[in-house]
């Protein structure tokens, strides 16, 4: 190699370390995509940074809770803790948390998840025996890390201003088993025959499944049903829907805009395909308000 061409060589060689060492400075790690101090501000919570994950969690124990399990006074570390985690994913960002609530605290919140952009991914219990009774929501998302911090801020401050029955809790007495209703009212709106069971009057719409390469469907549980009780103008309704993961976010905001609340969302199988989720629901108020209201979420289920 001549003089000139091994200058070149050298020149170029020099030229790609140098444009790689400023390219790599200019080019962001995914802990640098995240802004933390203003999650920070958005959510309105202290948070602490996992470097090895790149995740920033904020985290809000529910001090303000006295909770005793099978007689233990439990406290915010034995899993009494709210929290959201951030992730960076592209330019976008992820979210994911569990929030610890109240019975009476769970409905509202879920409204705030839905209002701003936070989905609602699951809603149970984690104990046994726990007065008073604790429930856990568990929320995720995906999007712009600004919007997703304020919605989870806006679920923060619902839990602080609900805190200690500060909501109002459905009360409705009359018993099931003096039912009077017209069921017209509910397979003309709904759609669907009506069976009577007992004093009550069920609405059931099968769904599928395959479980090890067999079939499972309405009559092996994989349902959404609607049991109807009470009068038509002071009636109670509460059932199963059964949906697909992509359904579920559909569904709740129907409920919750028809003034139904939400009692549990989990799955009753493993292994199946599709998955299906099923959510537990309670409502009371007239029936055809009642039944408009079913109704409306099933639609959602058509339309996705």
């Amino acid at each position: 190699m001549n003089t000139f061409r091994w200058y070149q060589a050298s020149m170029l060689l020099l030229f790609a370390l140098v444009s790689g060492q400023v390219f790599a400075q200019q080019e962001p790690s995914p802990v640098d995509s995240l802004d933390t101090i203003k999650i920070e501000k958005l959510t309105g919570v202290k948070g602490k940074l996992d470097a090895a994950e790149h995740v920033f969690k904020v985290s809000v124990p529910r001090t303000d809770l006295a909770v005793t399990v099978a007689g233990v006074k439990m406290i915010p570390p034995m899993g009494l803790t709210s929290w959201a985690a951030f992730k960076p994913a592209g330019n976008q960002a992820m979210v994911m948390g569990d929030l610890v609530l109240q019975e009476d605290q769970v409905n509202p919140v879920l409204s705030i998840a839905l209002d701003n952009g936070i989905e609602v991914t699951a809603l149970h219990n984690h104990f046994l025996w726990d007065t008073p009774k604790v429930m856990f929501m568990h929320i995720g998302g995906m999007g712009n890390p600004d919007k997703l911090a304020t919605g989870v801020g806006k679920i923060f401050l619902e839990i602080k201003n609900t805190s200690g029955g500060k909501t109002h809790v459905p009360h409705t007495p009359f018993a099931a088993s003096k039912t009077s209703l017209d069921p017209k009212a509910i397979e003309t709106i709904i759609g669907v025959p009506v069976e009577k069971a007992g004093e009550i009057y069920k609405v059931t719409i099968g769904r599928s499944t395959m479980m090890a390469g067999h079939d499972a469907g309405k009559s092996m549980g994989v349902n959404t049903w609607a049991a109807f009780a009470g009068s038509d103008k002071k009636a109670v309704v509460d059932g199963d829907f059964a949906m697909l993961e992509s359904e579920l976010q559909g569904v709740l905001k129907a409920l919750r805009s028809a003034g139904i609340f939400i009692t549990a969302i989990h799955h009753h199988m493993i292994g199946e395909s599709p998955k299906i989720i099923l959510l537990h629901y309670w409502g009371t108020g007239s029936v055809s308000d009642l039944a408009k209201g079913i109704k409306s979420a099933l639609d959602t289920q058509a339309k996705s």
